[in-house]
């Protein structure tokens, strides 16, 4: 594999884990924030913010999964769940008539996965 090929899966994975981290953290203790994944957003999205721990819990293990798993059925489902994840948040933001600056984190998340999945390296697709 080409280094630049590794290079771009390394900085687009660790991206997606520091952003995925940084946001459970946030859901997890219910910090106060006006960005994405607040309790303020979830509630104008007209979620419950007991979803926020499981979705915080749901995000750690996304990043452990993907930072640290040799086992590649286990990196796939990271993939899928943090895809449905962001999907989720993005087509609640539209419903709701949003503005982009909210849309934002979720478009970032999916295009983080997009490359971390396309340039993961072959040891890390499943067979």
């Amino acid at each position: 594999m080409k280094k630049s090929i590794k290079i771009i899966y390394w900085i687009s994975t660790v991206w997606l884990s520091l952003g995925l981290v940084s946001t459970a953290i946030i859901q997890i203790f219910k910090i106060q924030t006006e960005g994405a994944g607040g309790v303020q957003n979830v509630a104008h999205l007209g979620y419950p913010d007991y979803i926020l721990s499981l979705l915080g819990i749901w995000k750690i293990l996304a990043a452990i999964a993907l930072l640290l798993s040799k086992r590649p059925l286990l990196k796939e489902w990271a993939y899928a769940g943090i895809f449905f994840t962001a999907t989720g948040a993005l087509y609640s933001h539209l419903m709701v008539g949003d503005a982009f600056d909210l849309m934002a984190p979720a478009l970032l998340y999916l295009i983080l996965i997009a490359v971390s999945w396309y340039f993961r390296p072959a040891e890390k697709k499943l067979r």
